[in-house]
């Protein structure tokens, strides 16, 4: 498999893999038993596909968000939660189903296995990732909608805010062409696809995507993992950097590991 990821990561295209059956992990009752009282981040910002601010964060345990239905069910908030936990191997394979670090070497420096868990309808605004993607449903769908690498025809928003990484369009289904017609080119070579439970998506660095939880519990897990292709887009890397230090200077999550879960 070691193979099959690395010729993944250098075809350079994104591709759907359905995993083999029994992959399926804990579900979402395991993963709240076995992972209820790590801390993650809760992400909150207006259910609104157009806004311009940067989400607000906070730590909380994992069971919290099981249990508050007011994060799930405020029609006005879009909340998700996230941690960083490949400290914790054990708890990654038990909630896959399967011996993850032989497939991604996850745990080395910069590298991530984030579990998301998001409810019907939050909506990821339109950027590209640094780091080669594997994203893997768990539970719920997620629409995504993928765009091909570039960088002034997509029209980044302020390198100086931190938003380098991030489009002025900020969705891709309603697109003001007037404003921003550079991006017909490459919209006209988009993808969109529904990643259902059992189901892999590799993501290659520096391709632009937004994504939308589709069911009432969406949960995911993703691998980051870097790779020299990123000196391939120089405008990847150049964000990357000038991002990671607007982060830490500004105090904004970062993506750093949690401590082990168990």
């Amino acid at each position: 498999m070691a193979f099959g990821r690395s010729a993944l990561i250098r075809a350079d295209v994104p591709v759907v893999i359905t995993l083999p059956k029994g992959s399926q992990g804990l579900g979402r009752d395991g993963v709240a038993e076995r992972l209820g009282e790590m801390m993650v981040t809760l992400f909150t910002e207006p259910s609104n596909k157009q806004n311009s601010q940067r989400w607000t964060t906070r730590e909380i345990r994992l069971r919290e968000f099981f249990e508050d239905a007011d994060l799930q069910g405020d029609p006005g908030t879009w909340n998700r939660i996230v941690s960083n936990f490949r400290n914790s191997p054990a708890d990654v394979n038990a909630i896959l189903g399967f011996d993850a670090e032989k497939l991604f070497d996850y745990r080395r420096a910069m590298n991530a296995a984030n579990l998301w868990i998001s409810h019907r309808g939050v909506f990821t605004q339109s950027h590209f990732d640094e780091l080669e993607n594997f994203n893997i449903a768990l539970e719920g769908r997620k629409r995504f909608v993928l765009a091909p690498p570039g960088f002034w025809e997509y029209y980044p928003r302020s390198l100086k805010q931190g938003f380098g990484d991030k489009s002025q369009v900020f969705d891709f289904d309603d697109v003001d062409w007037a404003r921003y017609p550079k991006l017909a080119s490459k919209l006209a070579q988009r993808r969109e696809l529904i990643l259902e439970p059992g189901e892999m998506l590799y993501l290659p660095l520096g391709w632009w995507h937004q994504a939308e939880s589709l069911d009432e519990m969406n949960i995911n897990m993703n691998f980051w993992l870097r790779d020299p292709k990123i000196f391939r887009r120089p405008y990847v890397l150049g964000v990357a950097i000038y991002t990671a230090v607007f982060r830490k200077l500004k105090g904004v999550y970062n993506y750093e590991p949690a401590e082990a879960a168990s």
